[in-house]
């Protein structure tokens, strides 16, 4: 550094520009997490030079002007202060920026109280540095940055010409300001548009993830409910269909058991379950039992899987017991949350009844109802007195609500599975990676902008005040070729070889060597001086990858340099040290304070915003695969609905007999219909073939002798054509007593599947021909293929003829054959 003097002036000293953007849009956890940093980075920037800035302006100032001095250095301190406390209790915009304003207007019109050169300089690091805070203190609000920049520089425009009236307005330092602050935008906007596109990659990669993750779990819970329907419903069906002359005593019991199995939700044994889609799904029974519910719940309703289970079986028991024993057909059903309870409640205006005089060994209140909750931690309660009618109620409290913050820390740190720690660190990479790339980007366009607009001015207007004038321009050429080698690295998204890297160093500190040498002492830092606030940048835009104690020991260097070339003319004056060192803070400082952002960018705010990504998107994962499972399971449940649960809930209730022959073929053609749907996901050559084998498979365990015939060469159908081709295949051939013959044909255009049933019971007419037009018979247009299967069916005395044919017309697109 050299002497400043008092001719270097407003004019001689400028703050020098800089600092990554913050990051405005709040869409993504990088820019939530960036806007955040860049914001408190904006404040402790500001506040941080006032003070020292502030500290050395006194040293500045003569005994006379101290207090004044004083006076005029409390408001900006008291604004950083408010600036400070906003940090921690966010403050209203509309009193925040009127302060700023104040401050700035208020220093920037001091120059003429303060009066000299000196005091020029205090007067444009506090507005200087001010104006490029501002940048990352709206970033988000950027006509308010843009209105408190035009207010600075008014008011260092007022000030310098009351300061001087005779003078005029010098436009130099004011446009020098206005590039500062528009560099920052820039640096903003670029760091910005990098932090989104890591958001977009890391959102695409996660949604590939979860689309993954979700797919598993549905085809994982998918052979679970197939597990759980052959083991029970299946099984008791095929069962009774065929036997007879048996003792039934276990039937009612063990159809109770499948259906409450049926109406459980594979998938949900752990996480959280939606109450009150749940809630929706409660059967209300079929004919003289059927209750009708009215239903008023307030979702989603979002608990745990085990209450929530519990609660949903509680209901089922209850409201088959009002079909039971109220003596009425309509109940309500209602569910709200109190506080972090979830309340549940189920009444009717049936004749009611004594709790108390209920005898233990009834099962259904004790142990379906109130046993069930106090199992996972909650309450159910029965009030009922005769003739008022009843009201149950299931209530569970969330009593880890208040623990809750405290969870999600621990959760935070607990140790990962390796797959997910390694996903972790490839969203923490790719997030650094692209502030890296954006900060390296911002370094390098301050490096070119400011070089070859205020030091390429300044080089060639002060030619001769330099010692050795070629020596100066050599510096120069040296920085931009070291800029141009850094770009074209940064360009092709390469990261600079160590080599070139120290070598690059090397020059660099050689021509602020250079420069600081071959200067007048009184011209450091002054307006001959064009290489010292440009220097830094350059070695920011090479350790931009590096911690920031690597980047403050090359400002050391530089630094010590430039004092070395000062104290070998001379020790400077008190005042005049203040004056350098008020310099120094406007470049150097800011300088260094972009590389600890950048180190707290890429160290710090980079992994937060991968857990934080990481948590949005196992969030995301979740409440897809709760939705999915939710409506997977509605699909099941209604499919069997129309067939299976009658027949479960009529043989667990006694409605129907297993000695009926008509009940016996019925459970025997939902045995078929099951069979086929459990062949359904085998890896086959021949999926309809494979199908039709498990239909007939029950047939024979039925008795009935079956010959299947294949014409053609097999082809590729849809599973929704599959399933409309086979079930008339699955009811004929369970309603046959004796033998039976199938036969597919297969066409390039189409495939036709038939069945003969002999000694067939069947409830139409004999002679009766089908031709069920779309929309009125059991398969309807599927609008998902575009498919429609036609289906002819003919009785002829105990026979039946079904055919059921798809054509590749009918669903275009697909080919047969």
């Amino acid at each position: 550094m050299g002497l400043g003097g008092h001719g270097v002036g407003l004019k001689a000293h400028s703050v020098r520009p800089g600092g990554l953007g913050g990051l405005g849009a709040e869409q993504g956890s990088s820019e939530r997490l960036l806007t955040r940093t860049v914001e408190r980075y904006g404040v402790w920037l500001r506040s941080a030079v006032v003070c020292l800035c502030g500290a050395l302006g006194l040293v500045l100032a003569e005994g006379s002007e101290v207090p004044l001095a004083t006076a005029l250095l409390v408001p900006a301190l008291l604004a950083c202060g408010v600036r400070l406390y906003s940090l921690r209790r966010p403050l209203p915009p509309a009193l925040l920026w009127p302060l700023d304003a104040a401050v700035v207007l208020l220093t920037g019109l001091s120059q003429p109280v303060l009066g000299g050169e000196d005091a020029n300089v205090l007067v444009e690091a506090v507005v200087g540095i001010s104006l490029i805070a501002f940048q990352f203190e709206w970033a988000t609000r950027p006509v308010a940055g843009a209105a408190l920049t035009v207010w600075g520089v008014a008011a260092c425009a007022l000030g310098d010409l009351l300061a001087s009236p005779g003078h005029g307005i010098d436009v130099i330092p004011l446009v020098r300001m206005l590039i500062q602050v528009g560099l920052s935008r820039a640096g903003y906007l670029i760091v910005r548009a990098r932090a989104r596109a890591a958001d977009r990659s890391a959102a695409n990669r996660a949604a590939l993830r979860r689309e993954a993750e979700i797919a598993a779990v549905r085809r994982a819970t998918e052979r679970e409910y197939l597990a759980t329907l052959h083991d029970t419903a299946s099984a008791t069906l095929l069962m009774v269909s065929q036997g007879d002359g048996r003792d039934w005593s276990w039937l009612p019991p063990r159809a109770r058991k499948d259906l409450e199995a049926l109406s459980a939700m594979p998938g949900f044994e752990t996480g959280s379950v939606d109450l009150a889609a749940l809630l929706r799904c409660v059967p209300e029974g079929e004919g003289q039992a059927r209750v009708q519910l009215k239903t008023f719940v307030d979702g989603p309703l979002t608990i745990p899987s085990g209450p929530g289970l519990a609660i949903f079986n509680g209901v089922r028991e209850a409201v088959t017991n009002v079909a039971r024993h109220a003596g009425v057909r309509e109940a309500e059903l209602r569910a709200w949350t109190e506080g972090d309870a979830t309340v549940v409640e189920l009444s009717d205006v049936g004749r009611g009844f004594d709790p108390e005089s209920v005898p233990a060994r009834r099962r259904g209140i004790s142990g379906s109802v109130i046993g069930r909750m106090h199992a996972v931690g909650g309450t159910a309660s029965v009030t009922s007195r005769p003739g008022t009618g009843t009201r149950v109620q299931w209530r569970w409290q969330d009593r880890a609500q208040a623990s809750r913050p405290g969870d999600e820390a621990q959760t935070a740190d607990a140790p990962r599975p390796p797959r997910v720690q390694a996903q972790h660190l490839a969203v923490v990479r790719l997030i650094r990676g692209q502030l890296l790339h954006g900060a390296q980007q911002v370094a390098l366009l301050i490096c070119l902008v400011w070089q070859f607009t205020i030091s390429l001015r300044r080089l060639v207007v002060h030619q001769d005040v330099y010692h050795h004038a070629w020596a100066q321009t050599a510096a120069f050429v040296c920085l931009a070729a070291v800029a141009a080698a850094g770009g074209a690295y940064l360009l092709r998204g390469r990261k600079i070889p160590p080599r070139v890297r120290a070598g690059s160093l090397a020059a660099v500190l050689t021509a602020s060597a250079v420069c600081a040498f071959t200067l007048p002492p009184q011209q450091s830092t002054g307006p001959a001086d064009w290489a010292f606030g440009v220097v830094g940048w350059h070695a920011l835009f090479l350790l931009a990858d590096l911690r920031v104690r690597v980047y403050a020991v090359f400002l050391g260097a530089h630094i010590a340099l430039n004092a070395t070339a000062v104290v070998l003319s001379g020790m400077p004056t008190a005042a005049e040290a203040a004056v350098l060192g008020i310099s120094t803070i406007g470049s150097c400082g800011l300088q260094f304070s972009v590389g600890v952002l950048m180190t707290h960018l890429q160290h710090g705010t980079a992994p937060a915003a991968g857990s934080a990504a990481a948590r949005e998107e196992e969030l995301r994962t979740r409440e897809r695969l709760h939705e999915h499972l939710q409506s997977d399971h509605k699909e099941r449940y209604r499919a069997l609905t129309a067939t299976t649960v009658p027949l479960l809930v009529g043989l667990g209730h006694g409605a129907l007999s297993p000695h009926d022959e008509e009940v016996r073929r019925r459970c025997g053609v939902e045995a078929a219909r099951m069979r086929r749907l459990f062949a359904e996901g085998d890896a086959v050559a021949d999926p309809l073939l494979n199908e039709l084998r498990a239909c007939v498979e029950v047939a024979e365990h039925q008795g009935v002798k079956v010959s299947l015939a294949v014409r053609g060469r097999p082809g590729e159908a849809p599973v929704a054509v599959r399933r409309q081709l086979i079930d008339p295949v699955a009811v004929t051939l369970g309603r046959t007593r004796s033998t039976a013959r199938v036969t597919v044909v297969w066409t390039p255009r189409s495939v036709r599947v038939s069945v003969v049933g002999v000694d067939c019971a069947d409830s139409r007419t004999p002679g009766e021909t089908d031709h069920p037009p779309p929309g009125e018979t059991d398969h309807p247009h599927d609008r998902a293929t575009g498919s429609y299967v036609s289906v002819v069916r003919t009785v002829r005395g105990e026979s039946v003829w079904a055919e059921a044919s798809w054509s590749r017309s009918a669903a275009p697109g697909v080919d047969v054959s």
